[in-house]
């Protein structure tokens, strides 16, 4: 029996044979109609195949895309909803900022610790959150001394869970990110309440917050609008020069706002500690950006729509709070 008997009638004329490159697909020789290419097979005036549809067309790898790149309504929704609880805790119901500043710590703490995980560090959780609110309660209490012995204990602590359940190097890498999640968000972040403690309190956790939300618009339209020459492209490729200037414009202009019609302070020391807070604070994102990279992760987190986890929204106001203590300190004793 010839191989293609039952496929229908066979001319007695063989046809003649294909160029391999013209042959009909497979699905042809038994009736079933070709899939659809992606290409048009039309010729051209040429005899070669049209161009590529444009959706298809690569573009060339130095090509710059301009635009927001990331979902600004639910960034900007999530923005106003989350200044609109600072402020309502700040301003109208001061005995619930400890709390928030408690519970957005201990979130940015868990996803420290996840973050870290991807890096090998088994950070234990438990004793940090502990800490945490360790650290909260006695800032509030104690001040400043509160502070330091209580991250004194914590560290103590982790240090003690940790060893409990394994020993070795590997024990010793994940105790380093312990300590370095514990100075980096708990104890900075508690400096909010170090403020929120003094005179003016209110206004001066306000300064601490604005003037690095500031550094993020300005930075953030000024860098879609004009940036052009990258600041840092190993590390963070969408910041650029343009967007630092835009960021120092209008961090400086809302510092000294705060503090010449707020505080009643001179215009000058407005000026300093904006520049010095747009620096800190460009400093605090590069060296996030820095640490997602060497982590392989985009952002820290997926709890805040258009902005990422909550880390990736405080990052800036960790190293501002602590910055703007010690500025006012040394420039208003």
């Amino acid at each position: 029996m010839r191989p293609d008997a039952g496929l229908g009638p066979v001319s007695s004329n063989p046809p003649p044979t294909a160029h391999p490159a013209a042959s009909a697909p497979p699905e042809a020789a038994v009736g079933v109609p070709a899939r659809p290419t992606t290409r048009s097979s039309a010729p051209t005036g040429k005899g070669t195949p049209t161009d590529p549809a444009p959706a298809e067309r690569a573009e060339p790898p130095h090509a710059k895309r301009r635009g927001p790149g990331r979902n600004l309504p639910a960034a900007i929704g999530v923005g106003v909803a989350l200044g609109a609880v600072v402020l309502t805790t700040v301003f109208v119901v001061p005995q619930g900022f400890p709390v928030l500043v408690a519970v957005a710590m201990m979130v940015a703490v868990l996803e420290l610790t996840r973050a870290l995980g991807e890096g090998d560090l088994q950070v234990p959780p438990v004793p940090l959150l502990v800490g945490v609110v360790g650290m909260v309660i006695s800032t509030v209490v104690f001040g400043a001394d509160g502070l330091l012995v209580s991250t004194a204990a914590a560290v103590c602590v982790l240090i003690l869970w940790r060893v409990s359940e394994s020993m070795g190097l590997t024990a010793l890498r994940d105790v380093t990110g312990g300590v370095f999640t514990l100075a980096w968000v708990p104890f900075l972040g508690c400096f909010t309440l170090l403020l929120f403690g003094q005179d003016d309190g209110p206004m001066l956790v306000l300064l601490a917050i604005l003037v690095p939300v500031a550094n993020d618009i300005g930075g953030y339209v000024a860098g879609v609008l004009f940036g052009s020459h990258p600041m840092a492209p190993g590390i963070s490729p969408k910041k650029s020069w343009e967007g630092f200037a835009g960021s120092l414009v209008l961090g400086v202009a809302a510092s000294t706002a705060v503090l010449v019609w707020a505080l009643e302070q001179p215009w000058w020391v407005g000026v300093i500690l904006g520049a010095v807070l747009v620096v800190i604070s460009t400093c605090g994102d590069l060296a996030e950006s820095l640490l997602k990279r060497d982590l392989g992760i985009k952002d820290m987190g997926h709890l805040l729509p258009g902005h990422g986890g909550v880390l990736d929204r405080v990052d800036s106001i960790l190293l501002a709070a602590p910055t703007t203590y010690i500025l006012l300190e040394i420039l208003l004793p």
